[in-house]
């Protein structure tokens, strides 16, 4: 990063988290249902803004562009992953997921399977899918912040964390909520139109930027585009297909994605949420890929030459180098990141508020010290968040991929382990405590051995890759649930009813 200091983005930055306060206690609303979680109506296109906006981390805003700058053809498995889950939840698990009426994953396990001990492992698995997701969301934080005030990444990592904890508390302590609505408004304004700019300035159409994300890529120079454009350059069909699938069964599985469908009114509520849903994550990764194209075009026109590994260094931050070297004005490429912090700093708060509120509730309270009072656990809580972001902070300081890659390790879990209990557990009845528990073990091995002794296996991370191992984890854990479930007793007679008159009904 170069050794300047942002001031106009610092301004911005702090106006923004103000505003966003401001917003949050006008807006705020109490009607809860637990874990925070709102209940009410508020219209289809609504609550798909909301689902919107929950989806918008950094891992969308900087990933997606990143991994396109550095990848090419092969990071459209990410688009039609991320994309395609929400048609697997449309079509398998929206309306059902309403029906059942729980408001979180460790809730509906326990209510499904009638078992404390399926929920602890379901909690459990939700906390760790949160760090995890987290680990990127802070490296978007420490590459932004390190942008911006000219500093080592390491030093902005710890900056950046203490700002998005002091947001937390003073969010916390005055009971401001986030307007989801409002929220994915600003954010799809700060990533379209600086995009908008950088195609005129580059002589594309400017009007409709993503429309010259062809004409870009026609533009580089053959070996530039060959390199780019082929599809198997940068991995193998394989790898492709294995990152695409589990990139949609991850994101069917992934428990605050889950959660959104908890809580709307009715299930024709969820199905029309999650169709637009769609529509406004579409617009950002229709978006996305721009940026990537836009930046090699001034790559080649410029005649300026990356090395792989420089590549890599900057591509998380690409939409942001792209805005500065085609020379927009610094409110534009200030705008961009602040877009790109209030993403990361919105989904860094909700995980840690769900984990460490499942590590009070879900584990605390229902396995350590069922006596616990609301003030206790409150304590719990807000230790436990703590915690949280202090492991966080410490695994991102050295960040072991890009930020779509780290984020795509957090959906393999998920669909490695909540994704077939959920499956099995909306549709098929005989699917008990013994199958669901046996299987989260399995896909939690799947999930992490690659990681763990992949460099002691040879040919293990080319069968499980670590971002893409559900193609393989997912129908083994689904063969093992089915296998444990036929051998043990069935699950009680009321919930194989409770499916059949409340969940399954017209």
């Amino acid at each position: 990063m170069e050794a300047n200091y942002k001031f106009t983005a610092f301004i911005l930055l702090g106006l923004t988290l103000v505003i966003s306060l401001i917003v949050g206690l006008m807006t705020r609303r109490h009607d809860s249902g637990g874990y925070g979680i709102q209940v009410r109506s508020i219209g289809h296109a609504n609550i798909g803004a909301a689902i919107a906006s929950n989806w918008m981390s950094a891992a969308s805003f900087l990933g997606i562009a990143g991994v396109f700058f550095v990848q090419g053809y092969f990071a459209f498995a990410y688009v039609l992953g991320w994309t395609g889950g929400y048609v697997l939840l449309l079509v398998l698990m929206g309306s059902q997921i309403r029906r059942f009426g729980k408001y979180t994953a460790p809730d509906f396990v326990e209510a499904r399977y009638d078992s404390p001990v399926a929920r602890a492992f379901s909690a459990v698995i939700a906390i760790v899918i949160s760090l995890i997701y987290c680990v990127a969301q802070y490296k978007g934080i420490g590459m932004i912040f390190a942008w911006m005030f000219g500093i080592d990444y390491t030093q902005a990592l710890v900056f950046g964390t203490l700002v998005v904890l002091s947001y937390l508390v003073i969010a916390g302590a005055l009971g401001a909520s986030r307007n989801q609505q409002m929220h994915y408004l600003i954010l799809i304004i700060s990533f379209v139109v600086p995009l908008m700019l950088i195609a005129k300035k580059l002589g594309y159409n400017w009007l409709i930027p993503q429309f010259s994300y062809g004409q870009a890529l026609q533009d580089l120079p053959a070996k530039m585009s060959s390199d780019y454009l082929f599809p198997w350059t940068f991995g193998t069909p394989y790898e492709w297909i294995a990152l695409c699938f589990t990139l949609m069964v991850g994101t069917a599985g992934l428990p605050h994605v889950l959660s959104r469908f908890y809580t709307v009114p009715n299930s024709r509520d969820a199905r029309w949420g999650v169709v637009w849903g769609l529509f406004f994550i579409g617009l950002l990764y229709w978006s996305a890929p721009a940026y990537g194209a836009f930046a090699k075009s001034w790559l080649a026109r410029t005649g300026t030459v990356l090395d792989p590994a420089a590549a890599e260094a900057i591509a998380d931050i690409i939409v942001i180098k792209a805005a500065e070297w085609v020379g927009l004005h610094e409110i534009f490429v200030a705008i961009l990141a602040i877009g790109a912090v209030l993403a990361a700093i919105s989904t860094i708060t909700g995980l840690l508020v769900t984990g460490a509120g499942a590590i009070a509730y879900d584990i605390y309270y229902r396995m350590i010290n069922p006596n616990a009072n609301e003030r206790h656990l409150l304590l719990v809580a807000k230790g436990s968040t703590l915690v949280l972001a202090f492991l966080i902070l410490v695994i991102a300081v050295n960040p072991p991929g890009l930020i779509a890659q780290i984020t795509a390790v957090a959906f393999a879990l998920a669909g490695n382990t909540l994704f077939p209990v959920f499956l099995l557990g909306i549709w098929w009845d005989r699917a008990n405590k013994y199958g669901a528990i046996a299987g989260m073990m399995i896909g939690t091995i799947i999930t992490f051995a690659p990681i763990l002794v992949g460099h002691l296996i040879p040919g293990l991370r080319s069968i499980l890759p670590p971002t893409s191992s559900a193609l393989i984890g997912a129908p083994v854990v689904i063969l093992t649930m089915i296998i444990v479930s036929r051998l043990t007793p069935p699950p009680p007679e009321h919930i194989r009813r409770f499916l059949v008159e409340k969940v399954h009904s017209p």
